[in-house]
């Protein structure tokens, strides 16, 4: 039967899919909107499967606060071109809501999660289509907290880093935000030295003690120098991995424990996310790239 223009910007519209790809869905499917929808849809599929072996270390984090429930959260594309892309940060928004709705277990769970009826993973493999990258959710955390506690969150460049937290004592936001501010920009590990493991503390010791029994220039120090250095090397060093113990940014003359105390706060527990952390980014070869398509 004959295709009309009309059909073709249609379906189109409806799915988002490349002009041919509707055309040729519109004549498999003797022009049945409906049909024609399922049909690219598994050509979605067929499309995503061949993707899944691509790197996906870009994308944007993001922080979605309901009440007293929050959650932060990574979605990864190949590109950070395609991280700008409306689309792609629709589904991000998505993920966001549906994971922080229904409190899945872990990303296997959350993809299993019904949307828009299918799943939420058919609505990332649906967008894998459409964009022609590969995507995935990568990870959440989601955090609560009680009504005396009051949620901080903020986002960097959109989402390239993200971090929340919990603070109590003081619900002033504005407090809160800047102590989220502090973790997204100074990277600690822990509140305090209090929930630091004994075995982190011990491995940091060991590394420093190593690093003095090789010290050259202090081979010649007494054993009691050593340490007093060892234990020197060793506080700095857990400082940085402490909320607690950092420089406050916004006040280099204080910490951010004495700003925390002088506001009457404390904080509870944090999370920090910065996109493609940990992930082994694959070295892109532009010129044999360019010599393989020459080639045919």
């Amino acid at each position: 039967m004959a295709i009309t223009a009309a059909q073709v910007k249609e379906l189109r519209e409806m799915t988002g899919a490349g002009m041919m790809d509707c055309k040729k869905a519109l004549v498999e499917c003797e022009g049945d909107i409906e049909k024609s929808i399922d049909w690219l849809r598994k050509k979605g599929v067929a499309k995503a499967e061949k993707k899944e072996g691509r790197t996906a270390a870009e994308g944007l984090t993001r922080v979605l606060i309901d009440g007293n429930k929050a959650v932060i959260v990574e979605v990864n594309s190949e590109t950070d071109f395609v991280a700008k892309n409306e689309k792609f940060q629709a589904l991000l928004d998505l993920c966001a809501k549906t994971i922080l709705a229904n409190e899945p277990a872990d990303v296997e769970a959350a993809l299993a999660l019904p949307v828009d009826g299918g799943t939420l993973n058919d609505a990332i493999v649906g967008v894998i289509a459409i964009i022609g990258e590969n995507m995935k959710l990568r990870r959440f955390e989601l955090i609560k907290k009680n009504d005396d506690e009051t949620f901080g969150s903020y986002m960097h460049m959109g989402g390239t880093i993200s971090a929340v937290a919990v603070v109590k004592g003081n619900n002033d936001p504005q407090l809160a935000k800047n102590i989220a501010m502090q973790v997204a920009s100074m990277t600690p590990t822990y509140v305090s030295r209090n929930d630091m493991p004994a075995d982190v503390i011990a491995h940091e010791r060991e590394i420093q003690e190593s690093l003095v029994a090789n010290d050259a220039s202090l081979a010649n120090k007494p054993d009691k120098v050593k340490a007093g250095i060892v234990e020197g090397r060793l506080s700095k060093s857990l400082q940085e991995m402490c909320l607690v113990d950092q420089i406050f940014f916004l006040d280099q003359d204080i910490k951010v424990g004495q700003y925390l105390k002088e506001n009457g706060a404390e904080v509870i527990r944090f999370a920090r996310y910065k996109v493609g952390e940990g992930i082994e980014k694959k070295a892109d070869d532009f010129a044999a790239e360019v010599a393989a398509m020459a080639r045919g």
